[in-house]
């Protein structure tokens, strides 16, 4: 695997060990290859990065080999990389690492890190998201081309509401995903209402081609809006992340005018460092821009008073949310039901005493 080797990226020294490690062995691609692509896109990972609460997706021995989620930062990650201290959905905190400099993203590549998983919040504020996250999901039977025109019609619902400006990337995988930055004034919760209003406007609008439905067997063959990607702890791939796939698929920020045009295909370790070199990061500009929710949420409001549209189901490991229907797939609900022409059971009338 070769002999350790130190890497300066911004005015810091990282040591890489082992850098001849296979990480990706359909290409060959090895943990220096990872290390030098982190390195060519630096100032732009670390833009989608920067001060914000930050999961870790490690491989430590490749794409082949175990992996998992490192929420907590490691007891070994140094002085010069901030921490937040973020609470969970069950109630139990932690502290994330928060990446304020370029080499944090290499020293984490060191320790196997392919994915950032990025909170939408920063360190000074830490239950008060500053983006708006919609994940464009195509399911079996859809395709990236179906969630670039459903992507296209969300452009026009976010301007018609709030004249609301969303940055779109690739997931790496066959998705889309699109942020909106927006003012820090607003909890977890309204800004998971907001993206429950925007998907079923979307709904709407292409209800043959977009779905907001939780439960996979309501879905069909459309694009899902996971509107609960935007709940607390719950996080999307940042802007330049490597994916978990055979041949090195990277997150990619795009302009709206590639979107039907680029494909995620288009994007891996080795052909990224080049687009970066050439046009540098294309949502560079996102941080200097605030938007408000108010037009979402008056929606949402409108959506449940003329409509009787409510909140939605919310994941399993979540506890119990105040107005939540209830979290039991449609055809157990339907079984569990007797049926309309069965009489219900009636309870016994009290006896006298």
């Amino acid at each position: 695997m070769g002999e350790a080797v130190e890497l300066e990226v911004a005015g810091r020294t990282v040591r890489l060990s082992n850098p001849g490690k296979i990480f990706f062995p359909e290409h060959g691609y090895t943990k220096l290859d990872l290390a030098r692509y982190y390195i060519a896109v630096g100032p732009g990972i670390l833009r989608a990065l920067r001060d914000r609460p930050t999961t870790l997706q490690r491989y430590p021995d490749g794409l082949n080999g175990e992996w998992f989620y490192q929420k907590r930062a490691p007891k070994n990650m140094p002085d010069w990389i901030p921490r937040a201290h973020i609470t969970f959905p069950s109630g139990r905190s932690a502290d994330e690492m928060c990446p304020t400099e370029e080499a944090a993203v290499l020293w984490a590549a060191q320790y196997g890190t392919l994915t950032f998983h990025p909170w939408p919040v920063r360190r000074d504020d830490v239950d008060s998201p500053d983006e708006l996250r919609i994940d464009l999901d195509p399911q079996p039977g859809t395709d990236f081309d179906d969630a670039v025109r459903a992507a296209h019609e969300l452009r026009a619902v976010l301007d018609e509401f709030g004249g609301l400006r969303g940055w779109p990337k690739t997931s790496g995988g066959r998705g889309l995903h699109v942020f909106v930055p927006i003012e820090p004034r607003w909890t977890f919760t309204q800004v998971r209402r907001a993206a429950i209003a925007v998907g079923r406007e979307l709904e709407r609008r292409m209800p043959e081609q977009v779905t907001i439905k939780w439960w996979k067997e309501e879905r069909g063959e459309r694009i899902f809006v996971d509107y609960n990607q935007t709940a607390r702890d719950r996080t999307i791939a940042s802007a330049y992340s490597v994916r978990p796939r055979p041949h090195a698929p990277v997150s990619a920020p795009l302009s709206w005018d590639e979107v039907g045009v680029a494909h995620p295909q288009d994007f891996d370790i080795t052909t990224m460092p080049a687009r970066f070199a050439e046009l540098g990061d294309v949502h560079a500009d996102m941080d200097v821009h605030r938007f408000s929710l108010d037009a979402l949420l008056e929606l949402a409001s409108k959506d449940e008073r003329d409509h009787g549209l409510g909140d939605l189901p919310y994941p399993p490991e979540y506890p119990k949310m105040p107005g939540e229907p209830k979290r039991v797939q449609p055809s157990r609900a339907k079984k569990a039901a007797p049926p309309e022409d069965e009489p219900r059971e009636t309870p016994p009338e009290p006896t006298a005493p």
